[in-house]
């Protein structure tokens, strides 16, 4: 460990560029993640984080929250299949609104008041307990959508009230709105007067007690005609959009995590060849192969946990100075993970060094002139 703490200080020059190069790719990584994150959820929230445990699509909406419309009869033949606790519709539409003064698009959530759908990230106020009221996501409540504030629909004029902010409860990256079911036919009977009948874009149902989302999501898909039911969580992966934005940031993550690994990998197998004289005596003086290994993977160790502690500094940089349009939040966890693994992958990039110092005979120290051998 000495041996390995002395190098260290005595190259501070070459081991800080590595560490900063390791900060700056970790750093990447997580910044990365947590984007992802805050984007896919600005995407899902809304459906995420609804109390709903199965959401029932028309078939043919190819599980597109937008695209579904549920047919006069489904709803009732949903609430007979074996293992639902409570079937109720959940309306979804964009609305232009008047909101702070300006015109803008919002989502709107319409669920029977008491039953599923229910927004379940509540973190001011209280949910609407009677028509014209509505729960707003919390990161809008700046752009007109705090509680007290109206929310106008245009055209047509109707106003709905916000009670209360929800976290994390965005939905297709737009201000959304949770209010009652009849809140949500009167603001699209007013944008559109000649709607002769306003039908749910989902059956919202709470399983029975004892019985499983998914099962009971597969059996209403199997038992009623024309529809696909999903648990929560397969909905809200499911979305539009979603698969292909994930694809995305995972092949940018994987090429910075395969970059950590070259990096660290090439320094310490340049850094083991050019001080191969000074292993080589070092064997020859007694040194075994293991306590060379030891320190080498002691400097990874250090160097690659210096680099996450810097990118865990500047990713809390980043999250403090983010929009609030925009919020990103630094993760301990997801700091600690990625760390762990690019540590994992660290050490595993120096195995080249590894096995070149493990090959090391001390007996050609006394072949080499240079080395203080006697040839």
């Amino acid at each position: 460990m000495r041996l390995a703490l002395a190098e260290m200080r005595r190259a501070k020059l070459r081991f800080g560029l590595l560490t900063g190069a390791v900060a700056l790719l970790v750093f990447l990584i997580i910044f990365q993640q947590t984007l992802a994150a805050a984007l896919l959820g600005f995407f899902t929230g809304g459906l995420e984080h609804q109390s709903a445990e199965v959401l029932v699509y028309a078939e043919d909406a190819r599980r597109n929250v937008e695209g579904s419309v549920i047919v006069e009869g489904t709803l009732e033949r949903v609430a007979t299949v074996d293992g639902v606790g409570t079937a109720s519709p959940l309306g979804e539409n964009t609305f232009t609104v008047r909101a702070g003064g300006e015109l803008q698009d919002a989502v709107v959530f319409g669920y029977e008041l008491g039953g599923p759908g229910a927004p379940t990230r509540l973190a001011e106020g209280r949910l609407p307990e009677t028509d014209g009221e509505a729960v707003a996501s919390s990161v809008d409540a700046d752009n007109g959508f705090a509680i007290g504030d109206v929310v106008e629909v245009v055209p047509g004029g109707y106003r709905i009230r916000v009670v209360g902010l929800a976290d994390d409860s965005r939905f297709a990256v737009l201000p959304t709105l949770f209010s009652s079911y009849a809140t949500f036919e009167t603001a699209i009977r007013a944008a559109n007067p000649d709607a002769r009948a306003v039908l749910p874009s989902l059956v919202a149902v709470h399983p029975a007690p004892g019985v499983e989302p998914e099962v009971l999501a597969a059996r209403i898909t199997r038992e009623v005609e024309g529809v696909e039911a999903l648990d929560r969580q397969t909905a809200a992966d499911s979305l539009p959009a979603v698969s292909s934005i994930s694809s995305s940031f995972q092949v940018v993550l994987g090429l910075a995590f395969i970059v950590v690994v070259l990096v660290t990998g090439f320094f310490f197998l340049i850094l083991t060849v050019q001080k191969a004289q000074a292993l080589t005596l070092l064997r020859a003086v007694g040194a075994s192969s293991w306590y060379l290994i030891r320190n080498l993977a002691l400097q990874v160790t250090l160097v690659t946990l210096a680099g996450v502690t810097f990118a865990a500094a500047l990713l809390a940089i980043a999250a403090a100075a983010s929009s609030d349009e925009f919020p990103i939040q630094a993760d301990p966890g997801l700091v600690a993970t990625t760390g762990g693994a690019v540590l994992v992958l660290a050490l595993l990039a120096s195995l080249a060094s590894v096995r070149r110092v493990a090959r090391i005979d001390p007996f050609t120290a006394t072949t080499r002139p240079t080395g203080g051998g006697l040839a």
